[in-house]
């Protein structure tokens, strides 16, 4: 089946839906939990010696699903390794905890009178999404100075994958000093 459009899902309007014990199983709201398509958060080599940090927060309450935050991290992963390879350091910020259900529903002809009971069912699981709240990091790239316009443009493109409006917020790393002995 094919995957509803994001506009259907991407205001956080109702109360999220988590719950999910891996102690407890029976004692889970969610039975059985759906996989996410985000599986690698952290890219590139971790150094403490890069200059700036580039953060791409959200201007607006939104919730993100799991194969849009892939989609993003890959597009930036890609133009950074590609023009910067070795140089840089990239992870996702937000996991995507909260389950997205979704009522099946029966099509074709003579679906109206099938679908017509339980007209607020609770649903099934489909997917996993993550809620962003205003000012939140979704995305986080850290650099050296000469590299600052291909990191804001993997941070531009990522952007481009995700639902709602972004900016990129710039600070300086600050510099750890040896202490002599």
């Amino acid at each position: 089946m094919k995957l509803r459009p994001a506009r259907t899902m991407r205001t956080p309007n109702s109360q999220a839906w988590s719950r999910y014990s891996v102690k407890k199983p029976k004692k889970s709201y969610v039975k059985a939990l759906p996989h996410t398509s985000l599986l690698v958060f952290r890219m590139g080599v971790d150094k403490p010696s890069y200059e700036l940090s580039f953060r791409l927060c959200s201007n607006q309450r939104v919730q993100l699903r799991s194969n849009s935050l892939e989609a993003a991290r890959q597009v930036a992963n890609k133009h950074l390794e590609r023009e910067i390879p070795g140089n840089y350091f990239f992870r996702v910020v937000t996991y995507p905890h909260n389950v997205i259900r979704e009522k099946k529903r029966a099509t074709g002809a003579g679906a109206d009178r099938l679908s017509q009971g339980m007209s607020l069912s609770f649903g099934k699981g489909i997917s996993v999404a993550a809620r962003v709240g205003k000012g939140q990091g979704v995305l986080e790239v850290k650099a050296d100075k000469n590299n600052r316009r291909i990191a804001m443009e993997a941070l531009k493109r990522a952007a481009s994958k995700l639902s709602g409006t972004y900016k990129i917020e710039i600070s300086e790393m600050l510099k750890s000093k040896g202490t002599a002995a």
